[in-house]
């Protein structure tokens, strides 16, 4: 048996859950007790356990898989203030709506989200959903908030529809409206044909409670427009170049709210973009050490709402893309270096980052965890000041 360590800190939602890791240096993405003959792994399904000094894996090879991990990871369940009030039910066919849903995470709900595929529940999703048990009275809020397409179960349910992505957006905002109290003062407006330019907007929803809604690339949906309407003259903050969202599209906006561009020119810069902003109380403002983030690939938008709940809680930090092959970009490689972590005489007395990888290893490689993970690590000021 290989030695065991406690990780440095690995807080869940408003708990104090300590995963184990490797002590040793071994291959990263390595699955720590989870053989057969395991019983926590068994009692525990879906529990991300594979992790270098700096990262953890919430492994798996789909969104619905991920979704699990990443709920069980922030509700471990094993007392009744580490289940959920609610659980969001989205499909994995409806991104747009895995990317709204994930504002359910934020407070009053704090509900992380499952996935169905094609309008069934998937044997993983079943199992998370019966480990997670929601406590929700209906009195105190639902058990499930089913979002369009995905399907009924026999918990006490809200169901939320949509004819569209933009309808189906702006009636998950509206339903935050009604159990908060309030319109959110920014929205987040993403383009509904670039979900990678879109995925960002997941991360920062389940932390803040800001609205996400959905525009075409040349024309603002009326459906949007009248959600934004009700929230009086709000902040627009929109996601992604030029490319994605057109410069009519912001004219359109600007009658409605003022308006901030946040971009990059490639899904990585735009994550990396979305990281470093900050407005007076909006955006993570990330330029300096002492975070969490979360990285994922690209090509699912699913799953940015997948693992939307581990960037709400324990070290609440941004979502960052890798490359499609699963490599580090440049530009987050440049990020990275720019926030890591150093101290003068005792690093105890520092402060850290941690980093959650999203997806087995055809999403997020093993070399770009490696790297990740050094990148990470604290070290000696001047050491610090020359790997930059």
């Amino acid at each position: 048996m290989l030695p065991i360590v406690v990780t440095r800190f690995l807080a869940a939602a408003c708990c104090a859950c300590i995963l184990l890791v490797l002590a040793s240096c071994g291959k990263p993405g390595e699955i720590i007790g989870g053989g057969s003959g395991d019983s926590s792994s068994a009692a525990n399904p879906g529990i991300p356990t594979a992790a270098t000094k700096n990262t953890t894996r919430a492994s798996g090879s789909t969104p619905v898989s991920i979704a699990a991990a990443a709920s069980r990871a922030v509700y471990p369940g094993t007392n009744r203030n580490q289940h959920p009030l609610s659980i969001v039910l989205a499909d994995t066919n409806q991104w747009q709506a895995t990317i709204a849903g994930a504002a359910l995470m934020a407070a009053p709900l704090h509900a992380p989200m499952l996935l169905s595929s094609a309008g069934a529940l998937p044997a993983e999703t079943q199992t998370a959903l019966d480990a997670l048990a929601p406590t929700g009275t209906g009195s105190n809020g639902p058990q499930i908030i089913r979002l369009g397409s995905a399907p009924q179960t026999t918990l006490r349910t809200k169901s939320i529809d949509g004819g569209d992505p933009y309808t189906l957006a702006a009636n998950i905002d509206s339903y935050k409206a009604r159990i908060t109290g309030r319109w959110s003062s920014s929205i987040v407006i993403a383009s509904a044909e670039s979900p990678a330019m879109a995925m960002p907007a997941a991360a920062w929803a389940a932390k803040s409670g800001d609205a996400v809604l959905f525009t075409g690339r040349d024309q603002l949906p009326p459906a949007t427009a009248a959600a934004i309407k009700a929230h009086g003259k709000p902040r627009l903050y929109i996601l992604g170049p030029t490319s994605a969202v057109s410069p009519a599209v912001a004219t359109a906006l600007r009658g409605l709210g003022s308006v901030t561009r946040i971009a990059g020119n490639s899904p990585s810069a735009n994550s990396v973009a979305f990281a470093r902003f900050r407005d007076k109380t909006f955006g993570w403002g990330v330029v300096d050490p002492g975070h969490g983030m979360v990285f994922a690939n690209p090509a699912e938008a699913a799953t940015a709402g997948a693992a939307a709940p581990l960037s709400a809680s324990g070290s609440y930090g941004p979502l960052l893309l890798v490359g499609n092959d699963g490599s580090l970009p440049n530009g987050v490689r440049s990020y990275l270096s720019d926030i890591r972590p150093g101290y003068s005489s005792d690093p105890v007395r520092g402060v850290y980052n941690h980093a959650w990888m999203i997806g087995d290893t055809s999403a997020v490689s093993d070399q770009t965890q490696t790297t990740i993970d050094s990148l990470l690590e604290i070290a000696p000021i001047t050491n610090a000041a020359a790997a930059r």
